[in-house]
């Protein structure tokens, strides 16, 4: 789990801080942040959530919108970018879980299916319409400004809002993320894999079966 989940969010962290930096922001670059090296972009509790509740996320590449022609469409690229990477890992990764089956090579079957669902799961799981998640910034770019003007006063309640369901979710077992993400990660996760799919979900279930104990 440990690499791809280091080389997943690592790549979806770069991926912001390319598209600001070609859009003329050189803030990540700057402050070290455009490399492949993942410990410059881990969050420790993001890790931990990944491993242990299935979403998670990494630490937000530093941009600057005064540095953009068009702050906030531009913002709404930088934003995109993340979750597109990760889509775009998936895609990669559910091609190799068709061309190798369990019975062939089952570390690589089983690091190419997790593979799949991670990227996946980042991709939604950053789509949410909740700052600091990438989707409020992408809202931002496509509604009138007056409303994103609305929508960014409300960006302090975000992380306090996302930071009570998930508390909810551990000590309550509300089951709230997981059942507003779990659908639409595991359709994706379906129709990327195709006929793989029956393996990789029994591998899934293997690894969160084990981590729980």
């Amino acid at each position: 789990m440990i690499p791809v989940i280091f080389f997943s969010l690592t790549v979806h962290e770069y991926s912001h801080g390319k598209v600001a930096f070609l859009l003329g922001d050189n803030t990540a670059k700057f402050l070290g942040r455009l490399t492949f090296n993942p410990f410059k972009h881990l969050d420790l509790m993001g890790t931990l959530f990944f491993c242990f509740v299935g979403f998670g996320w990494a630490k937000p590449v530093p941009v600057n919108p005064k540095n953009f022609n068009q702050p906030r469409r531009d913002m709404m690229y930088v934003a995109i970018a993340g979750p597109l990477s990760n889509l775009a890992l998936a895609v990669i990764f559910s091609f190799f879980i068709r061309i190798i089956g369990p019975y062939d090579n089952a570390i690589l079957f089983t690091l190419f299916s997790f593979g799949v669902y991670v990227n996946v799961a980042l991709a939604i799981f950053n789509l949410l319409p909740v700052f600091p998640l990438d989707g409020s910034s992408v809202i931002k770019g496509l509604v009138p400004s007056n409303v994103a003007a609305r929508l960014g006063d409300l960006d302090r309640f975000g992380g306090f809002l996302l930071i009570g369901i998930f508390l909810m979710d551990f000590f309550a077992n509300t089951g709230i993320i997981g059942s507003v993400l779990w659908g639409p990660i595991m359709y994706v996760v379906q129709f990327l894999s195709q006929d793989a799919f029956s393996e990789l979900s029994q591998v899934l279930m293997f690894i969160f079966f084990t981590i729980r104990g």
